[in-house]
């Protein structure tokens, strides 16, 4: 039965069913798919509706002369689709193509000769739909335009993209890699100023280069908000395509040398006892932190303005060069955070843009561009902040390299942004209010997530010729060597959960993800970094295949990686080319899992909606530590025999497991910084207080003491003659 509101959410890419994580077939209601065309704005409250939004679909859909972009592979056929009204009676297409070079190609195509796709008829005028061939073009981007010879003409962007991403040269030899995770804010040492910097990360670098360690693994690095230092997780940045200016070693500013009122406020007794506090805090004290490190920053910067700018130094010149570059995104990013600065300190009922008064809500706005101009050195301090945070980062990178690192750092790409931050404020049209991403329920999350994330409209993502995606994936490539997408299925799908609706009544919404993967490894190429895609989870066939033929990493978990019956796969048995881990930020650490902390606190927040799951669970693990035991010993990494207590969590057990990926076929395996300490915390359940509290935890000891450490130089040691194919264990 033709039912018009099911054929409308097709259109627009909204699943009707879905199967779930035990691979049951799941039908989606009616009411959620409204729900979702509504946060799209597109009315569908009944059949009528439903059927003249179809209309206005195809009308749209016709009346576009060109795409606003085409996707193609190098070396292969590429064509562009025209549709050609018949009444033009046109009998030629004349196109002309801009390289990214500046280069120009053109031609002529007689309409005759050209190949129909399809034809329609709307509001009672005909159109042809024709494939119009072009020659084999470079990589890279370039601007088509084509013109019938009755005058219609349009221009669309055309993306050649290569067969696969890039790969490090020491794995294409042969090489087995492996590195070192951690939470960048976690880190402890005596000089930093109460939260893990870049300065910590250069030292981290240092210090794990000789050991063989190839990748440092950091959470998201993503700017937050600097007028809310108490919003803190990575995973609900403000802007996915800035940096987290927190992170900034303050005294490795050059312009901190040069600035004696800094030097002279850094040096009182105060100040020095204030850093000392920060850094004795078992959490980060975000807040105190961050008045720290601003009021320093700020006098950085107009000792900046003086000595440099003013005199248009070489490091005035590296500065403008740096705005230059990263062009309108920054300046809206950097408005955005001078505009929440100013109208927070006016009262707690501005904590976002959504709150601003109606004037200050659109970037592009008379009033938005008056305040710029009114308070041109506090939207240019911003921007000298993220300048700061850039070069510390690259600096890390350099060092990595400098020290012999085969990769060096490996970024993570949270999964979207902030509703009130400064990504979805400087493209309004792209992030649809509507609805909120999340998750459908799962062994994890019972009752679904919802992470108060807005979605992309994919139409609209695609009407911007797919640039908020090039610009987030390029400026994360530019300090990293290796980038790992968080929940990599969104390329494909993602779970949308209508405002006002529960978790469970939300459903999955389409990507284009062929354009999305072609053009992340074109990027991958463009920069020489490998592309890690966290894959766990229900993972559709069409994201695996997208992943290999591109040659995107797989994500490997050692805890999920069993077989039907419960048994740990072997190490032979790991997929070659993926990322193999013991656990990650969302799990429990090794200790956590091996004592069972996750499942008590679960307990404690009453997640497991009855006893008898709660028993389950805890039974499950008892079966799951005795198969990882029984793997470890075939591995020959441990002397245990069935009907033997369990043995309790110990450095030599953290030793035998990390052995283990270390011996897998993975091309990378990690070590989390927590489990070469044996931390039970952070025990991280998603969607609870514990997430907002695993961004503050510090790790138990510092950096000079955890590589001190004879249990971390051991386990760092059988790491790395695992992964040259040896059993440490001789």
């Amino acid at each position: 039965m033709h039912n018009p509101i099911r054929q409308l959410a097709q259109l627009h890419g909204i699943a009707d069913s879905y199967l779930d994580f035990r691979g049951r077939p799941k039908e989606v209601s009616v009411e959620s798919q409204v729900a979702i065309l509504a946060a799209m704005g597109v009315k569908a409250d009944d059949d009528r509706a439903a059927e003249d939004a179809i209309h206005r679909y195809e009308t749209q859909r016709w009346t576009g002369f060109v795409p606003p972009v085409a996707v193609f592979s190098e070396g292969k056929p590429m064509s562009v689709p025209i549709a050609a009204p018949v009444d033009l009676a046109a009998r030629k297409v004349d196109w002309n193509v801009t390289l990214e070079s500046g280069e120009p190609r053109s031609g002529t195509a007689p309409l005759s000769k050209l190949t129909t796709i399809e034809e329609a008829s709307i509001d009672e005028r005909s159109y042809r739909r024709l494939s119009v061939p072009l020659p084999s073009l470079p990589l890279g981007y370039h601007t088509a335009s084509f013109a019938l010879d009755t005058g219609l003409q349009g221009t669309l962007r055309v993306v050649v993209t290569p067969e696969q991403c890039f790969e490090a040269p020491a794995i294409a030899e042969g090489k087995r890699l492996w590195g070192i995770a951690v939470q960048l804010y976690s880190l402890r040492a005596d000089d930093n100023w109460g939260v893990g910097d870049f300065r910590d990360l250069r030292r981290l670098i240092r210090l794990s280069a000789p050991l063989g360690c190839s990748i440092i693994g950091l959470n998201p690095l993503h700017a937050l908000m600097p007028a809310n230092p108490a919003h803190i997780s990575p995973y609900s940045p403000s802007n996915r395509q800035f940096l987290n200016v927190l992170y900034i070693s303050v005294e490795d500013v050059p312009d901190f040398a040069e600035c004696e009122p800094a030097g002279r406020r850094v040096a009182e007794k105060a100040f020095q006892d204030l850093l000392q506090e920060l850094r004795a805090t078992r959490n980060v004290d975000y807040v105190r932190v961050a008045a720290a490190k601003f009021e320093i920053l700020s006098l950085l910067y107009a000792s900046f303005r003086e000595r440099h700018l003013a005199q248009n130094t070489l490091r005035a010149q590296a500065f403008r060069q740096f705005q230059e570059i990263q062009g309108a995104p920054l300046r809206l990013h950097a408005i955005y955070d001078a505009l929440d600065g100013h109208l927070r300190l006016q009262g707690p009922q501005y904590w976002g843009w959504p709150s601003w008064p109606e004037e200050y809500r659109e970037p592009t706005s008379s009033a938005v561009e008056r305040f710029a101009r009114e308070r041109v050195e506090d939207v240019e301090y911003f921007e000298y902040l993220q300048w700061l945070a850039a070069e510390q980062l690259a600096t890390a990178q350099s060092t990595a390299r400098e020290v012999g690192m085969a990769v060096g750092l490996y970024g993570d790409i949270a999964v979207g942004a902030n509703p009130a931050g400064s990504e979805t404020w400087s493209n309004r049209h792209l992030y649809l209010q509507g609805a909120s991403v999340g998750a459908p329920p799962d062994a994890l999350a019972l009752k679904g997530q919802d992470w108060g994330i807005p979605p992309q409209d994919p139409t609209e993502l695609r009407n911007q010729q797919y640039q908020p995606f090039i610009g987030l994936v390029r400026n994360m490539m530019r300090y990293v060597a290796a980038l790992r997408f968080d929940h990599v299925m969104t390329l494909y799908r993602l779970w949308w959960v209508p405002r006002g609706l529960l978790s469970k009544d939300g459903t999955y919404v389409h990507y284009p993800l062929s354009d999305l993967i072609a053009i992340l490894a074109l990027e991958s190429q463009r920069h020489h970094c490998i592309v890690i895609g966290e894959d766990l989870g229900t993972v559709p066939e069409a994201m695996t295949e997208a992943m290999e033929h591109y040659r995107a990493y797989h994500y490997k978990v050692l805890m999920f990686e069993q077989l039907p019956d419960g048994t740990f796969k072997r190490p032979d048995a790991y997929v070659k080319h993926a990322m193999a881990v013991v656990t990650t930020h969302d799990l429990p650490t090794l200790r956590g899992w091996w004592e069972g902390s996750d499942i008590t606190l679960r307990a404690q927040l009453e997640l497991y909606p009855t006893d008898e799951l709660r028993q389950q669970a805890h039974d499950a693990r008892v079966r799951d530590r005795v198969s990882l035991l029984r793997a470890l010993v075939e591995a020959g990494l441990w002397h245990w025999r069935d009907g033997d207590p369990l043995p309790p969590y110990s450095a030599a057990l953290s030793r035998a497991v990390h052995a283990f990926i270390g011996l897998s076929s993975a091309n990378i395996a990690l070590v989390q910084i927590e489990d070469l300490i044996g931390m039970t915390d952070p025990v991280n359940v998603p969607g609870t207080d514990t997430e907002h509290a695993n961004w503050q935890r510090k790790v138990s000891a510092s950096l000079a003491d955890i590589f001190s450490s004879a249990d971390t130089k051991d386990i760092l040691a059988a790491m790395d003659t695992a992964r040259k194919g040896v059993n440490p264990n001789g």
